[in-house]
């Protein structure tokens, strides 16, 4: 059971941490608009349109296992600001061969594998480093603002000024990233750690590779933590095979337009803001196993909601509550693994969790183009609601003691 309630101003060290996220995000999603745009000037071949945000996405799969032994051996925070450097170094110069009129694809690929990479080491520092700067009993409001703030800067405000930027110069969004980034490498230079400095201390006399072991190993015995991983990995096949068809549905079911699936696909954002905001109180009121048996119920309800719709303002409202579905969730499973793995691991754990995360949207997402070419776009959506449910059934008893996982310094 949840027993420590979130209160009170949330520490300086993680604010000067969310202002961080918060430019890097306005940036990301600047780009989640400019960068398709940006593929479309050079091919409209379809298979070279989905190398781009593949190549974005391979390295978490090569590289982020290593990134989570790297993260626990070094200063995060020294770590967080090298790599947002090469970030902002990788975009300045594409920003530059943009405006030059020389990119071509191979280019362009090779820097979104680099900006792949950075991104796989600096986001599992952040995720290791909040609970080092936040009380235990903070820790769900300071996740559930944070990722309230992703919500609006990533999906809300970036995109559209990505493309407005991107209509005055192709350049432009890419070169007011890159400014976003220096402005983020400042803020988290502000971050004061606590001494010693978490992950500051290199293990002696062992290997990369045994330290790889060492953090699988414990998620693999510790069960609440195991089961999360697993949770995420599952829900998510289910949540990308249904929603790499949802441009189709909303075209064919609904019957939107180009306007109108942008508006259903706000909706979600939207209620991930409504969610951040509502977290304190949920908290307050309910404890974590009923907030994460909720969400499943939610999400499980979500695939057969929309598949059984054809009004477009009642998939819209759908989405809106798996808008706080997905923040409410996302707060409180991150709150139980930040209070579960000790801080040795955290680097370690996080890049088992965030390979499984980022794997079955990936996965999801192939499966779903299969099932909708061999049936129709509707079959994803009966996958989801049938495999949802499945997973609910075998995971409903143990919500109660995930929820408790590391409430009591439990790191079993």
């Amino acid at each position: 059971m949840n027993t420590a309630k979130s209160g009170g101003q949330l520490p300086g060290p993680f604010r000067w941490l969310w202002a961080g996220a918060a430019m890097s995000n306005l940036g990301d999603g600047m780009l989640l608009a400019a960068g398709p745009l940006l593929v479309t000037t050079i091919t409209r071949d379809p298979l070279a349109v989905a190398l781009a945000p593949f190549a974005q996405q391979i390295p978490w799969v090569l590289f982020g296992l290593l990134a989570g032994a790297v993260v626990d051996r070094v200063n995060r925070r020294q770590l967080m600001i090298m790599v947002n450097l090469l970030r902002m170094l990788v975009i300045m110069a594409l920003a530059v061969v943009i405006f030059s009129g020389a990119l071509g694809l191979p280019v362009l690929y090779g820097c979104l594998f680099l900006l792949g990479t950075a991104e796989a080491f600096a986001d599992n520092a952040a995720t290791s480093l909040i609970p080092t700067l936040v009380p235990s009993a903070q820790l769900g409001l300071a996740n559930s603002r944070l990722f309230g703030t992703i919500t609006v800067t990533n999906q809300l405000a970036g995109p559209p000024l990505g493309a407005m930027l991107f209509a005055l110069s192709h350049a432009l969004p890419y070169a007011g990233f890159a400014a976003l980034l220096a402005l983020a490498v400042v803020l988290y230079s502000k971050v004061a750690l606590p001494l010693p400095a978490a992950g500051s201390a290199r293990p002696p006399g062992t290997s990369m590779l045994r330290e790889v072991r060492e953090g699988i190993g414990w998620m693999r015995r510790h069960f609440a933590v195991r089961t999360l991983a697993i949770l995420i990995t599952s829900f998510n096949v289910t949540f990308g095979a249904t929603f790499a068809m949802l441009v189709l549905y909303a075209t064919d079911q609904l019957a939107l337009g180009n306007i109108g699936y942008g508006l259903l696909m706000s909706a979600s954002a939207v209620g991930g803001i409504i969610g951040s905001l509502l977290f304190p109180w949920l908290e307050s009121k309910f404890n974590y196993a009923v907030l994460l048996r909720t969400g499943l119920v939610l999400e499980t309800l979500t695939h057969l909601a929309l598949v059984l719709t054809h009004q477009a303002w009642v998939a819209m409202a759908i989405l809106f509550l798996f808008g706080i579905h997905a923040l409410v969730w996302s707060s409180v499973s991150s709150t139980v693994r930040q209070r579960a793995v000790p801080d040795r691991l955290r680097g370690r754990v996080n890049s088992v969790y965030m390979l499984g995360s980022v794997g079955g949207i990936a996965a999801g997402s192939l499966l779903g183009g299969v099932l909708g070419q061999v049936f129709s776009y509707r079959a994803p959506f009966w996958l989801g609601f049938v495999g949802s449910f499945i997973i609910l059934l075998l995971v409903w008893k143990s919500m109660t003691h995930i929820a408790a996982a590391g409430s009591h310094g439990d790191e079993e």
